[in-house]
């Protein structure tokens, strides 16, 4: 993936020279044509399959797609709001509202559909020690001999596998922890989320307790499935960092409060390449993915498909798969004036 991404940082961003696609004069059906885009991602592999989607649409209204940007999602954010790319398809809604606020809101950015809806965050554990002790909510790691059944380095706390730096899953990992009275119960463990992970899913295979943090889609719960290799956590309550009007209702999914808001992973773009560009953005706004397609492909990345051109190929049968929608949806973009 390394030779089509080049990687951003805050300084480089700083520094650049802000590049605001305008729309050119084109015919009817090739409204991109001569207009490139800069796209931005996270660089985390399992995020680029939904981004060829969007970008072998852009390529069929004319767009010229340069490589992606790849930067920190907070630093991301800024990139857009400042000009510097034009749009991700990694945007959590409610998740990301800090970085998107931060970054100018509504007067700088633009936010565009519903990507793929309904994604989770939550804490698991393996689903033996969960039935032997009768663990179901995490405020029951407030407890150090239940948190210590969760001790991998043998301090006698549990060893959560977290969430890296940056992402912002992390700042309501941090915000919980000491909310929920496990402060001093529970390690938050963090680094390379997918060396953490694969370090737990070989403690599980050795049939050792595992605690752990994650997300869908993705391929972790394809490898670990709920419900039968583990099983999700409640939360006593809900409590997110910097949102006091937060209920259960918004953190609940399959009658469980998993702690995290219900989301959306949404396209945003800078607001003044939107509006100068409407054909595009009316293709990113009509663009739906099933997150089972999503975690289903992240799990061929899992087994070993997860080159550049796998990914591409991915998106491509994906495309083909649902070709009478994807070709709706770019021939409804042409129709934009």
């Amino acid at each position: 993936m390394t030779k089509h991404f080049r990687t951003v940082s805050a300084m480089a961003l700083a520094t650049a020279i802000g590049f605001s696609a305008s729309a050119v004069q084109a015919d009817e059906h090739m409204p991109g044509e001569g207009v490139s885009v800069q796209p931005i991602t996270s660089g985390i592999a399992e995020e680029i399959f939904q981004h060829e989607i969007l970008f072998e649409g852009l390529r069929r209204l004319g767009y010229e797609v340069e490589d992606p940007l790849e930067a920190e999602y907070a630093v991301m954010h800024v990139a857009l709001g400042q000009g510097d790319a034009d749009f991700t398809g990694v945007h959590w809604n409610l998740l990301h509202e800090e970085f998107y606020q931060n970054s100018g809101g509504e007067a700088q950015l633009t936010k565009m559909g519903n990507l793929i809806a309904n994604v989770l965050q939550g804490y698991l554990i393996d689903k033996a020690t969960a039935d032997e002790y009768g663990i179901t909510n995490l405020e029951q790691l407030q407890d150090p001999e239940i948190a210590a059944i969760f001790d991998a380095d043998g301090d006698g706390m549990a060893d959560l596998t977290g969430c890296n730096p940056g992402w912002g899953c992390e700042l309501v990992i941090e915000h919980q922890l000491p909310e929920y009275g496990l402060g001093d119960t529970v390690r938050h463990n963090q680094g390379s989320y997918f060396a953490l992970m694969a370090d737990t899913i070989a403690r599980f295979e050795q049939d050792e307790p595992i605690l752990y943090y994650t997300w869908t889609p993705l391929w972790v719960s394809g490898v670990l499935v709920p419900g039968e290799d583990v099983e999700w956590l409640e939360v006593p309550y809900t409590s997110l960092p910097d949102n006091d009007d937060a209920t259960a209702e918004d953190t609940s999914a399959n009658g469980l409060n998993l702690g995290f808001a219900v989301d959306d992973i949404r396209v945003l773009a800078n607001r003044d390449w939107a509006e100068a560009n409407p054909a595009a953005a009316r293709f990113l706004e009509l663009v739906e993915i099933d997150i089972n397609d999503v975690s289903a492909q992240n799990l061929l990345m899992r087994e070993g498909e997860d080159s550049m051109s796998d990914i591409e190929a991915h998106a491509d049968a994906w495309i083909e798969e649902n070709a009478d929608t994807f070709e709706g949806w770019v021939e409804e973009a042409r129709q934009v004036e």
